[in-house]
């Protein structure tokens, strides 16, 4: 007697369920302001959420376990006299969080590990150097006390958090607001996104662009872009018909400026078709041949049909995104900076800190890449 053979269904976890009571967040006055950016962050202890407040912007700090029911009365950090527009956790310590707001800075907090009794009104450090609003902020991914902070006046500015020095200021990089500004896995290069449609990587020891593509989404709103823990790109966008759209780009040729190619899986498994066919399941716009890599046309004028996963539920881009972004970076070649003995607080020290690049002792290999890379074999 032969047994019957079930197929296992694709997209049997396709739609979410709503958490129990028990297992959520509830009564939290979220910030209504319309800021295109994250309004919470989350690490191992606490998770953070931006909130509507009279007389300035703050947001709450809860502890990871603390679910239920939040207290009306429960503290604020508070500090800033406009409204906050995004926080972000350092990835050093698990106690240390930036926020930046429309009043044009940045502050810098220390959590305890309990609940204080009383808001939380004085930062570790205010930084100042921005002449409008700040609407993004990235912690370097490796070298300690590195902030990035990004504003409407197109200026992105990486800071020394310990001093409150100005490290960098890349003030000419940026024609119009910047949507999005991500780092690569060491922190050598920056992912941006801009207003005018245009995708850049920027290697800010150079100071310059080293690769960018020119509409990688043909849609009229903005997009964003991360890097995955392989170095390739994720960016989310959307086409003519405003339908959302994933892509994957492989940044080949980082020598030559306009060198940006979309990638292609061969493996059916990819949420993008590759191998010029179409797999059942996502939307495939635009046809193209075999192969990885497609070579943007010189000049970085697209002449090429776009390329992307139709969505069309209504996820916004940016929550798809970040989950995507977390579970690309959890893959086994990622550097795990926790789990490892860290090295001295010198050997901490970015480029950015010290230029020239002093060499980095084998000790501290890892913070140059995953094993293997081209980042550890010249280190």
């Amino acid at each position: 007697m032969s047994r019957r053979v079930v197929r296992q269904s694709k997209f049997r976890h396709v739609f979410g369920q709503a958490a129990k009571a028990d297992q959520a967040y509830e009564d939290i006055r979220v910030s209504k302001v319309t800021w295109d950016s994250s309004f919470c962050a989350v690490n191992p202890k606490f998770l953070a959420i931006i909130v509507e407040a009279g007389g300035g912007g703050a947001f709450i700090v809860l502890p990871l376990a603390k679910t239920g029911r939040v207290d009306k009365n429960h503290p604020l950090v508070t500090g800033h006299t406009a409204p906050v527009l995004d926080i972000d956790w350092c990835p050093h310590n698990d106690n240390v969080i930036a926020s930046a707001s429309d009043d044009t800075t940045i502050m810098v907090w220390q959590i305890p590990d309990y609940t204080p009794m009383r808001n939380i009104t004085e930062p570790i450090i205010t930084l100042e150097g921005h002449s409008k609003r700040v609407g993004i902020l990235c912690w370097h991914p490796t070298a300690r006390n590195v902030l990035l902070s990004a504003g409407s006046d197109n200026v992105i500015i990486i800071w020394n958090v310990g001093t409150g020095e100005v490290l960098l200021s890349l003030d000419d990089m940026h024609p119009d607001i910047i949507h999005s500004v991500c780092w690569n896995s060491n922190g050598s290069l920056l992912a941006t996104t801009c207003k005018d449609k245009t995708l850049r990587i920027i290697d800010p020891r150079k100071g310059q662009v080293v690769a960018e593509r020119a509409r990688p989404h043909e849609g009229a709103r903005p997009l964003r872009a991360v890097f995955t823990a392989d170095g390739k790109l994720l960016s989310t966008g959307f086409s003519r018909m405003s339908e959302r759209q994933l892509a994957l780009w492989d940044p080949v040729g980082q020598a030559t400026p306009g060198a940006c190619a979309r990638y292609f899986a061969r493996s059916a498994r990819s949420a993008l078709p590759g191998g010029g066919r179409c797999p059942r399941g996502p939307k495939r716009s635009g046809k193209y041949p075999s192969g990885n890599s497609l070579a943007a046309s010189p000049g970085n004028q697209q002449t090429s049909p776009a390329l992307g996963v139709s969505l069309r539920g209504r996820w916004r881009a940016h929550h798809l995104l970040r989950d995507a972004r977390l579970r690309l970076s959890q893959g086994p070649d990622a550097p795990q900076a926790r789990s490892q003995p860290g090295p001295p607080e010198a050997e901490y020290l970015d480029p950015l800190l010290s230029p020239p690049l002093p060499p980095i002792p084998k000790s501290a290999s890892w913070l140059l890449g995953p094993p293997g890379s081209p980042e550890q074999a010249a280190g």
